[in-house]
């Protein structure tokens, strides 16, 4: 597959800020959303994180004749039902911002009970012109503390502690999280499948 630019599916500035690291060794342009000024938003309607990485692809694929690479990640908690799964961004509701979903996050964890075992999970899909071509599918396993720590990331990365580490997501330096990230495992699924 020739590709010289890529955009991702999203107008959130960290995930495009870490799949441009991630990217940073192909010698493409990445490029998200508002660099094309595409300000539509869809409803992330599917059930599933590949289902929603799907539909982004699918659907802003259509607005330009580049490849796109959608994504749909987030935070799974076993004593939760894996909650907050695909409404990980919409868990403390509309407006919400990311500490007042960590801190709704750790109430209900407190009030559950059990095991803080995570994991984050990153659901992939390129496609061109509506038509999906390659998904993949990538984790990683932690646990949630109850403050958080770090500055680095975004979203539950403060909270989400790789207990082999003993650093959260937020304390990660940028290589061990291109190293160990749901991102990054996905990505390199994706990456192989494309025959570079």
């Amino acid at each position: 597959m020739n590709i010289s630019r890529l955009v991702i599916a999203t107008h959130n500035s960290g995930k495009l800020r870490e799949f441009r690291s991630l990217l940073s060794n192909t010698d493409w342009e990445i490029l998200g959303l508002r660099d094309l000024a595409i300000e539509q938003d869809y409803d992330e309607t599917g059930t599933t994180f590949a289902e929603n990485a799907a539909l982004k692809a699918r659907n802003y694929s259509l607005h330009t004749d580049l490849p796109v690479l959608g994504d749909d990640s987030g935070l799974e908690v076993v004593s939760l039902g894996r909650r907050p799964g695909v409404y990980s961004s919409r868990y403390a509701g509309p407006g919400a911002a990311d500490i007042d979903r960590i801190r709704k996050l750790v109430q209900e964890l407190q009030q559950a009970g059990g095991s803080r075992d995570a994991r984050f999970v990153c659901a992939l899909a390129l496609a061109r012109e509506g038509s999906v071509l390659l998904e993949a599918e990538g984790e990683c396993r932690g646990v949630i503390i109850n403050e958080p720590r770090g500055a680095r990331g975004f979203g539950y990365d403060p909270v989400f502690c790789i207990p082999e580490l003993g650093k959260t997501y937020a304390e990660l330096t940028e290589d061990e999280k291109n190293r160990l990230s749901h991102r990054a495992a996905a990505l390199g699924k994706l990456l192989s499948r494309m025959c570079l």
